[in-house]
Formats: structure tokens, C-alpha cells, sequence
């Protein structure tokens, strides 16, 4: 497993396709008189501060286990490499034993895995509906004080948006409202900082050893 912190559709689903305020106001897209606007909640989300900051103490925090994935991983190749090199010369018991030893790390594996996922999936959720849920409040506010009718989120997976101007796109101001309404304390990650890049897929659970 390698950790990402990419927002789940829980994002979406807390603002829903649109997010309804007061109608009126000129100089903007509108649909029967009522201002509209788009915002991508999965941006917006990772790109505060505090987004930015959980992403870099999510990846601390399962760092270890990531590194104990890699070092099982490393062991069962190892052992596959042993087999086929040897497959001429290693006697029928040191490929049974290697090929039992190879199994049973494959299957630690396969667990720890699975386990790591798991939990990081559920730490990730606990995140992205913390912020999420803050984040629509600073967007209800926005809404209803710039006379927005209606705004319709682009990262929902059936957004009905298929395009929209840039200057209806409201994404990077509700992240500057909401790190000047949930500033990250001291010490902490600053919200300038660029998002952590996400690293690279994990490579195929390995198989199980061949005789």
C-alpha cells in the first residue's frame, strides 16, 4: 500500500450537487435571474491549510507501516529470486522450506496490507468530513452574502456541469475564507505550503513463490 490522501466522495456528498443561498446580484452567471457559481470541493478541501497539514500528518503517522510493507515485500521477492536462481541446484527439501517460508510472508503481507488500507481509509474519511462539514458553512456564508441562487459542486461524480467560466468559479476564494476562519496553529503546517506530492502507486501484491 502506498498512502494518498485523495478525497473520498464523501466530499461531494456533503454539499451535495448545488448548494442553494438568496437569489440576485448582476455581473455573474445566472439561470433564471439567480446568480450562479461552481466550486470543487476536492480541490478546495486539499488545498487549505488544514487540508495540507492533515495530509502531512496522515503520512507521518502510517509512514511505519508503510515501511514494513516494503521490507515484507522485499523479503518474499527475495525469496522468489532464491527459487528461480536455484532451481537447478537447490535440493527438494531448501525449496519446500523456501517455498513455505515464501507463502506464509506473502500471506502476512497480503493481511498488513489490507489492514493498513483500511485504517487509512477510515482515517482519511474522519478528515475530509471534519473539514468538509466546516468548509460548507464558510460556503453557505459566501453564498448568501454575494447573492449566489445556486452552486453546483464539479467534483461531484454526477455533477450536471459540463462547463463553466472561470470567473463563476469560486474555488480558490472559499479556500482563502476558510484558512482566515480555521487558521492551522503554530508550528504547524503553513496553509502557503505546497500540497504534499502523492507517491506512487504500490507495486502488485507479490505472488506466492513458485517451486
Amino acid at each position: 500500500m502506498r498512502i494518498r490522501l485523495a478525497v473520498l466522495a464523501l466530499a461531494a456528498s456533503l454539499a451535495g450537487p448545488a448548494v442553494w443561498a438568496q437569489s440576485g446580484g448582476a455581473g455573474a452567471a445566472s439561470v433564471a435571474g439567480m446568480k450562479v457559481g461552481v466550486i470543487n470541493v476536492q480541490v478546495a478541501i486539499t488545498s487549505t491549510g488544514e487540508g495540507k497539514q492533515a495530509a502531512g500528518e496522515l503520512q507521518s503517522q502510517f509512514a511505519p507501516r508503510q515501511s514494513e510493507l516494503d521490507t515484507l515485500r522485499r523479503q518474499v521477492e527475495d525469496i522468489q529470486t532464491r527459487l528461480r536462481t536455484g532451481a537447478s541446484t537447490l535440493s527438494d527439501d531448501e525449496k519446500a522450506r523456501l517455498s513455505r517460508e515464501g507463502d506464509q510472508l506473502s500471506r502476512q503481507f497480503q493481511r498488513k496490507q489490507q489492514d493498513s488500507q483500511d485504517d487509512f481509509n477510515e482515517a482519511q474519511r474522519e478528515i475530509v468530513d471534519r473539514i468538509g462539514r466546516k468548509m460548507i458553512d464558510v460556503l453557505d456564508k459566501y453564498s448568501k452574502e454575494n447573492g449566489y441562487g445556486v452552486i453546483f459542486d464539479t467534483s461531484a461524480q454526477n455533477t450536471p456541469v459540463v462547463y463553466a467560466a472561470n470567473q463563476i468559479d469560486v474555488t480558490q476564494e472559499i479556500i482563502r475564507l476558510y484558512d482566515q476562519n480555521y487558521p492551522v496553529k503554530a508550528g504547524a503546517a503553513k496553509s502557503s505550503a505546497p500540497p504534499r506530492a502523492a507517491p506512487k502507486p504500490a507495486p502488485a501484491t507479490p505472488g506466492q513463490p513458485k517451486q
